[in-house]
């Protein structure tokens, strides 16, 4: 049931970038250290090159194509990159073609923007308004010819003109038919829009036509990206740029289910169909092939495994080999069914068994990745209306389902606790977190360590007082941590070394790494604060060793003894253990076995105790352990 979730890996994207007066226009910048002027053609080609440069790497099976509309010239290439003529879809002129980017595209790519000379004579402005709807019937053709099975279709739209048909309703009408051609194609479509220097984008006036708005019954519509007021305000080049390069790299992941349409039993024969998806998750570099360096140039090696009899070296077939377990020093052999048969524990499944308070949940018991769920109407009709009850449910009575999940075939069993979330937005309004399910594995007990047994000491109040202020002003601003603006700065060097390899340009010194702290901040924040400390740490020190440090009784050898040390030789070796000390180990074993803890001990006091009952002392501690168990049961 989960397949169709990891089909759905492969992206395609297509930008479709308006070329006009206003969009090829310079934009002063209203900061007085930044000298420069950009256009917002020239930011959007720029986030364009820069979401192609990342997945050129991070994800090499994506499709990404440039598409301009509104240009003088016209260009348009068919599956068998046969031109169609220039009248076929006139004033759209398709740079890059929808396909998986290489570096010469990505090279042209950022030739556009930087050669001015090329610019003038690609993105020309067209003296006729373009047709909408021609743009997205085009659009409609190139998804068709080089994506028809991709689940995940996008067209990304970046305008400044809110309203391109004015009062014309035909142009408007054929607008929206096209639109939901390409919608009932599954093809999503996302604006950006740029406001103008004295007017904001208003999407009422042709957009909210053509942009479908997400909704429950549909949770895989687009919406728009409205325009906040950060964007409004930052209208120079460098701000337009930061702010719409970050908003596609904000959607440029599609959202994929880590299970698709699965069964959530809320009582017998009563279920509702919903989604799992997987919101946080730590990304690795991946490698896609290997690459053989033996030849003449690079090649991509295909790996083939052949397994070979150990007496005859003869190629066994698949159909030959068993997989066996040891059990009782014989082998115990299963069939290919056999083995599913093993792992099958039933059919996917949500399952509520039982319901806790909230508080009873603790914090140590989230180890792994939480699941969050979704309602789907796909298999059972009126899904959603007993999510939002049970939902509801929990969130008001601050408790959690005890769920039996099964994610996928063959999967394991596991025992969670699901509970609410609240939605979380930001200050303008923008969605952080969804409202939902959360499924948290629950972990077993041989997954939680047992922590060692500590006396915990309290500082004194006046260092509790000091430090509490030191803390205040090393808060974060606003007091939130936000992890997406602390990338991985061992995964962001490793794609900037493959980004330089490929597209041959020099190698960078050093990692940018942002999770390195500010120090001079910390130090300008927090500096004499911390030096205040120290000084109260030093004198409560004092302090506590005049009253309550060890007091010597030993009297100090006279001068005179030293003579007849030195005649008298080397003092005698100090005794391992005497009695008591060997009396003392022996109890505290056995206090330890009676209880169940040997495990704690340290592995001197296991062999110290092994030693003075005459046996072996050698091994790890596992067998130290069961060598000490051995002896005591023995008793």
């Amino acid at each position: 049931m989960c397949e169709q979730g990891y089909k759905s890996v492969r992206d395609a994207v297509l930008f479709a970038i308006e070329v006009s007066d206003s969009m090829l226009q310079p934009r002063p910048s209203k900061d007085p250290k930044k000298s420069s002027q950009e256009s917002p053609a020239t930011a959007a080609l720029k986030c364009a090159y820069h979401l192609m440069q990342q997945r050129i790497i991070s994800n090499p099976h994506d499709m990404i194509g440039v598409l301009f509309y509104g240009t003088k010239l016209s260009k348009f290439y068919d599956e068998d990159e046969n031109s169609r003529g220039d009248l076929s879809y006139p004033h759209c002129y398709l740079f890059t073609d929808l396909d998986i980017p290489s570096a010469h595209e990505v090279l042209e790519l950022r030739s556009l923007v930087e050669d001015e000379d090329k610019v003038q004579n690609v993105l020309m402005p067209s003296d006729e308004n373009v047709s909408m709807a021609n743009v997205l019937f085009c659009a409609n053709q190139i998804f068709t010819s080089k994506a028809p099975n991709f689940l995940s279709r996008r067209l990304f739209i970046v305008t400044d003109n809110d309203n391109p048909h004015g009062d014309n309703k035909a142009l408007r009408s054929a607008a929206t038919v096209r639109a939901k051609d390409l919608y009932d194609l599954g093809v999503i479509i996302e604006l950006f829009p740029i406001s103008q220097l004295n007017q904001e984008f208003d999407t009422s006036k042709f957009y909210d036509d053509i942009i479908y708005k997400a909704s429950p019954m549909d949770p895989e519509a687009p919406s728009y990206l409205k325009p906040d007021s950060k964007t409004a305000e930052a209208q120079d080049g460098i701000s337009l740029l930061n702010n719409l390069l970050s908003s596609i790299n904000s959607r440029s992941v599609p959202r994929r289910a880590l299970v698709s349409n699965i069964s959530l039993e809320l009582g017998p024969n009563f279920k509702i169909s919903v989604s799992g998806y997987l919101l946080f998750k730590r990304q690795e570099p991946a490698r896609s092939c290997f690459v053989w360096l033996g030849g003449e140039k690079p090649q991509i090696a295909k790996g083939v495994t052949t397994q070979i009899a150990d007496d005859t070296a003869r190629t066994i077939e698949k159909w030959e080999i068993r997989k066996a377990y040891r059990f009782g020093g014989d082998q115990v052999s299963f069939t290919p069914e056999e083995q599913k048969g093993l792992r099958d524990f039933g059919e996917p499944v949500i399952r509520i068994i039982g319901f806790k308070p909230l508080s009873e949940l603790p914090f140590w018991a989230n180890v792994k990745h939480p699941v969050f769920i979704y309602p789907s109407e796909e298999d059972y009709v009126g899904s959603t209306r007993v999510f939002s009850a049970l939902y509801q449910k929990l969130l008001r009575d601050k408790k959690v389902a005890l769920v039996w999940y099964i994610a996928r075939k063959a999967a394991g069993p596991v025992l969670g606790a699901m509970m609410a979330g609240e939605e979380k937005v930001d200050e303008d309004g923008v969605q952080k977190f969804p409202p939902g399910l959360w499924i948290i594995p629950l972990p077993f007990a041989d997954d939680v360590r047992q922590n060692p047994e500590a006396t915990i000491q309290v500082a004194p109040e006046p260092l509790i007082d000091q430090m509490r202020t030191i803390i205040q002003q090393l808060q974060l601003p606003k007091g939130v941590y936000d992890p997406q603006k602390y990338p991985n700065p061992s995964l962001q060097w490793h794609y900037r070394i493959l980004q330089a390899l490929a597209l041959d340009e020099d190698l960078p010194e050093k990692p940018e790494d942002k999770t390195l702290p500010k120090y001079r901040q910390i130090d300008k924040r927090a500096g004499d604060y911390v030096l205040s400390w120290a000084d109260e740490l030093e004198k409560q020190y004092a302090t506590i060793s005049a009253t309550s440090g060890p007091k010597t009784t030993l009297a100090k050898r006279p001068a005179k003894d030293k003579g007849a040390a030195d005649k008298a030789g080397p003092p005698a070796k100090k005794a391992k253990a005497d009695g008591s000390n060997a009396g003392n180990i022996q109890a505290e074993v056995q206090s330890h076995y009676q209880k169940g803890t040997l495990s704690k001990l340290t592995v001197a006091t296991l062999k110290e105790y092994l030693t003075s009952l005459g046996r072996s002392a050698a091994g790890k501690k596992a067998d130290l352990v069961e060598r000490v168990e051995e002896l005591l049961e023995a008793k």
